[in-house]
């Protein structure tokens, strides 16, 4: 969407529209789209993520495979209500940490970005990944993660006010060696014994 010339909105009753980017946050995959108000009727209302109990009942929205599903809807349970999970970036190394909701709903591709909603059907967190394997392959099922709503109403604030998110950085990247690629090995001379510890990089 970053690079994105064009971009259009899906209603709930298929119309599409066009919107205009307001701002982008890559790390959570939140974006802020605006739209002609003549074209909306009603809008989402947010609730607080803080008072979240695990077992509460959610519904999990978004258009799984793609539009051909829009508004498809799955329920299921919060399983916790500040799991920390890795964040892997595209070369499938991990960059970062997020705490977010972990949900038995379903979330399949093309749910990300939709809401989970509570029974009020006020918005508790954005669908954000799925885990379907563990890291010796085992299949895993019911292991879905949103972000919370009180981070994401912070993040599009602030991309409302700004187009993008500032976070502070120390200059450094910290990996675990069984994270690092074979470049990333051949950059720091690490010899093919090492099999635990982390790496740190300057930038």
């Amino acid at each position: 969407m970053a690079d994105s010339d064009q971009l259009q909105v899906i209603l709930s009753d298929g119309r599409k529209i066009a919107a205009q980017k307001v701002g982008t946050d890559p790390e959570t995959d939140l974006a802020v789209l605006k739209v002609n108000s003549k074209y909306i009727n009603q809008v989402a209302k947010f609730a607080s993520s803080k008072n979240l109990v695990p077992g509460q009942p959610v519904i999990a929205v978004g258009s799984p495979l793609g539009s051909q599903y829009a508004t498809s809807v799955t329920q299921g349970i919060i399983s916790a209500k500040s799991r920390v999970v890795n964040v892997v970036n595209e070369q499938g190394q991990v960059t970062n940490e997020a705490t977010v909701i972990q949900t038995d709903a379903a979330i399949n591709p093309g749910n990300s970005g939709g809401p989970l909603v509570n029974e009020q059907g006020q918005v508790i967190g954005i669908n954000s990944m799925k885990l379907s394997r563990s890291g010796d392959g085992t299949a895993i099922e019911g292991m879905g993660f949103a972000i919370p709503s009180d981070e994401v109403v912070n993040i599009l604030n602030q991309l409302v006010k700004n187009g993008k998110i500032v976070r502070p950085k120390l200059g450094i990247r910290v990996l675990d060696v069984t994270d690092l690629t074979r470049k990333d090995k051949k950059r720091i001379h690490l010899p093919n014994n090492i099999q635990e510890g982390v790496a740190v990089f300057f930038s």
